[in-house]
């Protein structure tokens, strides 16, 4: 899928919720603008699965018929849930005193629509999201993440079903097992976890490595370092082969990162900050066909004869801070969002319209953050917001303008394979046609208020300085990842090593040429391709790294490096036509076809980056801070946990050479 913006209509795009206090070694949970007593508003320990109310037909008000635009696309095709009947929920925040905090994994019953019955769920804290942590730059923080889940199994259900090419509704859309059977090996997985602070700069040993599970009983004791500029991080679990389900099962929460050029800019703050976790998810049904709030994790395959490679989850229900299609009330005055997609697969490509007209609110979202900081001026976003899973977007919306109105954040693109492809375009304000579900949260922007004085400041960070090809240094390392997925194989991430075309047999398997803008044509043969395959990367601390990421197949794969803040120097297009799935090689060369857009809201310090079908990206970064064994991986969670996750090496300068000289006498 193209990853770039061009050619879609203008967008605003933002989501809002609250932060809250924390002190006294006490956790407040907090909702906005929500109805008193209304039901599915928080944690229920005592919940079970016996149905809750069902309202079928209510308002978000309660007592007036809905409008045709609130009841879901799809009535007949799954079963109704009404958009916008409950309010946003605010994790709570924690801002540790001192250098110590314990936090517990612990399992809930919540509802997560006021419709819905009680879903069984693992959390940090109790929470879904988990609390948002929140420290200083440079406030080394010690975290025992005390396991005391009381469940001895995930509480997911995963199947999968045959969808041909073409058929709709495609089961994936529709609650229910759709004649699945439930996976056995899912069904025994224990809660053996460990946590991963994604975008942490910190040593190997506090990283999270996947395979240092902890049972029930146990506790995992990091430092987080904080050193590293104010930044949108977060936690999740990390454990192998298993974080499909895991994270699906809620193991997912936030944590900022502060520092004096931030507090510089005096941005919105306090109720007007508001962090978001943006998920999608689907449930199971009764005989009677109703919801039992049970998670539901079913994908689909497209060919009836085994091997049956399937596509990676995408659900019918967005959640946004754990509720389904929740409303805001917010003043007509700017608003701070930290975005992030904690989805197993899909990616968002989001705009707010105003709900009476149907219409783009223009002009009113500046991004001034990207994964891993601030970017150095704000960026206008006149097109739709894309977000993939593990990216983070830091942004302001103006409400100012839209006093009294009625706002909708929506996804206008739907990317769900085995499906065929449908229109990339749409009229401006309708989402994509053929998309189910496209309403993600309602904002209820209040008629009037104080003045809101706030401009987004010219310049956010001075610090800034942005990478180009002639800037980096010649002797850096450069790593080559090429991406593929179908063939009879699941997906995969190849190392590649460049070669002399006359030492490798040209076509065969593990072999890809490329030819490039310049015309040359290169030749790299593939050192690995599965998780436990021979270690190849080992990089020194505090050296340039240039890696580029190959795809020659039709699939979107975020990738993720850990340890690394990078900056993206180039995205390209190109016909990758000659490369032969069954072969898995090329039998004619990938040729440049187009220059590809970086669009400005990508050019700042990120860690996860969108390598699009037929892509070339390369980016460039360094490791700082830590040493030891990290990972790289794709972020959708089906295809790291499928085998698309490779370590990497972190030396000290002086150890690294040691290394390089034992390998020289070997």
């Amino acid at each position: 899928m193209r990853t770039s913006r061009r050619g879609f209509w203008t967008v605003a795009a933002g989501l809002a919720a609250t932060a809250v206090g924390w002190g006294g070694g006490r956790v407040v949970a907090s909702v906005r603008g929500e109805t008193p007593g209304r039901i599915g508003s928080g944690d229920d320990p005592h919940g079970s699965s016996a149905h809750g109310p069902q309202r079928p037909g209510s308002s978000p008000t309660g007592n007036v018929p809905p409008a045709a635009a609130d009841i879901p696309q799809g009535r007949g095709i799954t079963t109704t849930l009404t958009p916008f009947l409950d309010a946003l929920r605010v994790p709570p925040v924690l801002r540790p005193q001192g250098q110590r905090l314990t936090i517990e994994l612990r399992s809930v019953n919540r509802r997560l629509h006021a419709q819905l019955p009680p879903t069984r769920l693992w959390t940090y804290g109790g929470h879904f999201p988990g609390p948002t942590i929140e420290v200083r730059r440079g406030q080394r923080l010690e975290v025992a993440w005390r396991n005391v889940i009381d469940d001895q199994r995930v509480p997911v259900t995963a199947v999968e079903v045959y969808a041909p090419v073409g058929v709709q509704p495609n089961p994936y859309v529709v609650p229910g097992r759709s004649g699945g059977t439930p996976r056995a090996d899912v069904a025994a997985i224990p809660p053996w976890l460990v946590v991963h602070l994604h975008g942490a700069v910190t040593g190997a040993g506090q990283d999270g490595w996947s395979e240092n599970g902890q049972f029930p009983g146990e506790t995992q004791i990091v430092e987080y370092l904080n050193s590293q500029p104010a930044s949108t991080l977060w936690y999740h679990d990390h454990s192998m082969h298993v974080s499909t389900w895991t994270l699906f099962a809620g193991l997912i929460g936030m944590y900022l990162i502060r520092d004096d050029e931030e507090d510089r800019l005096r941005l919105p703050g306090d109720d007007r900050e508001i962090p978001l976790v943006i998920t999608d998810r689907n449930f199971e049904v009764d005989a009677d066909g109703r919801l039992t709030g049970r998670l539901l994790h079913k994908v689909t395959y497209a060919d009836a004869a085994p091997p049956h490679i399937t596509a990676g989850f995408r659900g019918p229900y967005t959640l946004v801070n754990g509720t389904i299609w929740p409303y805001l009330n917010v003043k007509p005055a700017w608003y701070r969002f930290r975005m992030l997609n904690a989805c197993n697969t899909r990616t968002y490509h989001m705009m707010i319209i105003d709900e009476e007209t149907g219409r783009p609110v223009k002009g009113a979202v500046r991004q001034i953050g990207t994964d891993a900081g601030l970017l150095p001026a704000p960026v206008t976003v006149d097109s739709p917001l894309i977000l993939s899973p593990g990216e983070r977007v830091d942004i302001l919306v103006d409400f100012s303008g839209s006093g009294g109105r009625r706002l909708r954040l929506v996804n206008v693109l739907d990317d769900n394979p085995p499906a065929p492809p449908i229109s990339r375009e749409s009229a401006p304000g309708v989402p994509t046609p053929g998309l189910p579900y496209p309403q993600m949260m309602q904002f209820r922007v209040a008629a009037g208020g104080g003045a809101d004085s706030f401009i987004p400041p010219a310049v956010l960070s001075s610090s800034f300085a942005r990478l180009t090809y002639g800037a980096l240094p010649a002797d850096r390392y450069h790593r080559i990842v090429a991406t593929k997925v179908l063939g009879g194989r699941h997906a995969e991430m190849w190392e590649m090593a460049e070669v002399d075309a006359a030492s490798v047999r040209i076509p065969s398997d593990g072999v890809v040429q490329l030819r490039g803008a310049d015309g040359r044509l290169r030749t790299f043969k593939r050192i690995s391709r599965n998780p436990d395959d021979t270690v190849n990367f080992y990089s020194e601390l505090g050296k340039c790294e240039q890696w580029t990421f190959i795809n020659v197949a039709t699939a979107l794969h975020p990738m993720h490096i850990h340890l690394m803040r990078f900056q993206i120097l180039s995205r390209d297009v190109y016909d990758v036509s000659g490369f032969d799935m069954k072969l898995c090689g090329t039998t004619r060369p990938l040729e440049f076809k187009e220059t590809g857009v970086v669009e400005e809201g990508e050019k700042g310090w990120k860690d996860v980056v969108r390598l699009g079908d037929a892509e070339v990206v390369e980016i460039a970064g360094t490791f700082v801070g830590g040493t030891g064994r990290y990972a790289y991986h794709c972020h959708l969670l089906e295809h790291q946990d499928m085998g698309m996750m490779r370590p990497i090496i972190v030396f000290p300068p002086g150890i690294a050479a040691m290394r390089l000289a034992h390998q020289r006498t070997a």
